[in-house]
């Protein structure tokens, strides 16, 4: 390794209570028995300060895949790699996580051998999009890592205008709150897109999310055009039992200022039994009152997801939370499962045949309207998309009550066919 490069401004990034990155960087560039290894750890960190001080950023992008893929890696090329030649290519890999982000320590120790081997040392669990990001490496050594994590099970994740690699929390697997198996969710969708995932050839991403409850810890409301998230349609289940030691334990003062006043649709009241009365028709599922007393609530039995579309951070139109497009679904059999995947497929054939390049399927339905979205994917509008039709601007209320009633007839009907 070349003489060790001088980093005062990098080190100012190591004052302060909080773990740095730059310590990490410095760890491989000083103990690493591999020299390689060392010498990409050093020279990133020399181009980084370089950086630093002409408040200039020095990697451009190009063109770098592994052979029958089309995604999953994203280049970075340094324009001053004469300066720092180790570091000169520094590509990004995205492997796919397993759904829920199961890994064994055997696993773990195993792609981190890889890495080492052919890359940098740097990983990041996980990115954004969910992938386990496998940060710097060559462009001959991309091709080599691939090989050696595909011949033992793994896989690259989405890069570019494509379905990128799906996420789900550890969902019914050690959660109480899961209404619907995310993980199954997560993979059936996964292998359904898997070509496209790899061979970019949409307008631009699209992103699958799977919530088991409205926790939503995974924040696909606001981060995934496809988001499915567990819920419940009949009442909550309450144990008096329960409720009545929390309030032993806590304090009804307790129980009123925590649960009570905080519920956005004052659906709760504390009787004077201590028992819990729950005005489930106005309950909104926000899930506050079953985080705080676990015990004492739980999700009901009728149990499916409902379908949000559109969500994503800011691109053309700013920030969007997702619509709900499906109020709920059953997800229990097999052929819940293929509705749910002609879903999907319905969506992201009509948002490649209809979006613009560079433009998310959210910013779409903006541009197009929900009503014209709906009818390009077969699906009918429901009520129970709008929470409150007095306020919202996407319904004209003329004629709003012979639509509902319309509506309910021929639900009616169909239930009674």
């Amino acid at each position: 390794m070349a003489d060790k490069h001088i980093t005062p401004m990098l080190d100012e990034l190591e004052n302060g209570p909080w773990p740095s990155f730059i310590s990490g960087i410095k760890r491989l560039r000083d103990q690493h028995s591999d020299s390689r290894v060392s010498g990409v750890a050093n020279s990133l960190l020399g181009q980084l300060e370089h950086s630093y001080e002409t408040r200039k950023g020095y990697w451009k992008g190009g063109t770098v895949s592994v052979f029958g893929y089309g995604s999953g890696i994203i280049p970075r090329f340094s324009e001053v790699g004469d300066a720092f030649p180790e570091s000169r290519e520094f590509h990004t890999l995205r492997v796919q996580p397993p759904a829920g982000n199961f890994y064994t320590t055997d696993m773990l120790r195993q792609l981190g051998k890889s890495w080492e081997k052919h890359g940098s040392g740097l990983q990041t669990f996980h990115g954004q999009t969910g992938n386990i990001m496998f940060i710097g490496a060559s462009t001959e050594n991309t091709q080599h890592f691939f090989d050696e994590i595909n011949e033992y099970g793994w896989d690259l994740g989405g890069a570019g205008p494509c379905v990128r690699t799906g996420m789900c929390c550890v969902g019914a697997a050690r959660c109480e709150q899961a209404n619907i198996d995310g993980i199954k969710i997560h993979r059936t969708l996964l292998n359904n897109f898997t070509d496209d995932i790899h061979r970019p050839a949409l307008p631009y991403k699209f992103k699958f999310k799977v919530s088991g409850c409205p926790n939503d810890c995974v924040n696909s409301i606001e981060r995934a055009d496809f988001a499915i998230i567990g819920t419940w349609k009949d009442d909550m289940k309450v144990n008096q039992d329960e409720v009545k030691d929390f309030v032993e334990k806590k304090g009804r003062k307790y129980l009123i200022d925590n649960v009570i006043t905080r519920c956005p649709t004052n659906c709760l009241s504390l009787k004077d039994d201590d028992t819990l009365e729950v005005d489930n028709r106005n309950c909104v599922k926000c899930m506050h009152c079953l985080n705080v007393m676990p015990k004492a609530l739980s999700p009901g039995d009728d149990k499916g997801a409902t379908i949000l579309m559109g969500g994503k951070r800011t691109l053309k139109v700013g920030d969007l939370m997702g619509t709900v497009i499906v109020p709920f679904m059953k997800l229990d059999t097999e052929e819940d499962y293929e509705k749910l995947t002609e879903l999907a497929e319905e969506t992201i054939d009509f948002w490649a045949e209809n979006g613009l390049e560079h433009e998310r399927c959210g910013e779409m339905i903006e541009r197009i309207g929900l009503v014209n979205f709906l009818d390009g994917i077969g699906l009918e509008v429901d009520p129970n998309m709008v929470a409150d039709p007095t306020t919202s601007s996407y319904v004209r209320m003329d004629g709003w009550d012979d639509e509902a009633e319309k509506w309910f007839k021929d639900k009616l009907q169909s239930v009674e066919a």
